[in-house]
């Protein structure tokens, strides 16, 4: 049985680690990790953690109305393809529009694209570099 609740930004830090931040050197915590407008979610597969996605109350210029930035989501390898990540996101799509967001945008690994635009999410600008990551896009989905 599955269940998507709210998390601590601690108990996201596990699988940052182990599916984000494998072999780098890049830290698994985050600035906004502890602000009071971020938001946690885990997915739970029994009371096994396996997938994560931290939103944090943030602003582009380019985006207008309230924005929260995703960040830092993963599912962990042997749960990947399993529509997890997919469930989080409408979850979170529908709880970030309750608390008045009209724009979630995020930094996307050019592997992740198509799962973004599966969801309805748009590219904005040009591929950039995250070091020791690698390439990335900013998407963005407009809420209703």
């Amino acid at each position: 049985m599955t269940r998507i609740s709210k998390i601590k930004a601690e108990d996201t830090y596990k699988l940052r680690k182990t599916v984000l931040r494998q072999g780098m050197t890049l830290s698994h915590k985050m600035d906004g990790d502890h602000k009071v407008d971020t938001v946690h979610l885990g997915l739970f597969e029994s009371d096994l953690l396996v997938c994560i996605a931290s939103f944090m109350k943030s602003s582009r210029d380019d985006f207008k109305g309230t924005q929260y930035q995703l960040r830092g989501m993963g599912t962990s390898k042997a749960f990947q393809g399993k529509g997890y990540g997919t469930m989080l996101m409408k979850k979170a799509e529908k709880l970030l529009t309750s608390k008045g967001a009209e724009v979630i945008w995020c930094n996307a690994r050019v592997n992740a694209l198509d799962f973004y635009r599966k969801l309805g999410y748009e590219i904005r600008g040009e591929v950039f570099d995250v070091p020791q990551v690698g390439p990335h896009f900013v998407m963005f989905k407009k809420l209703a």
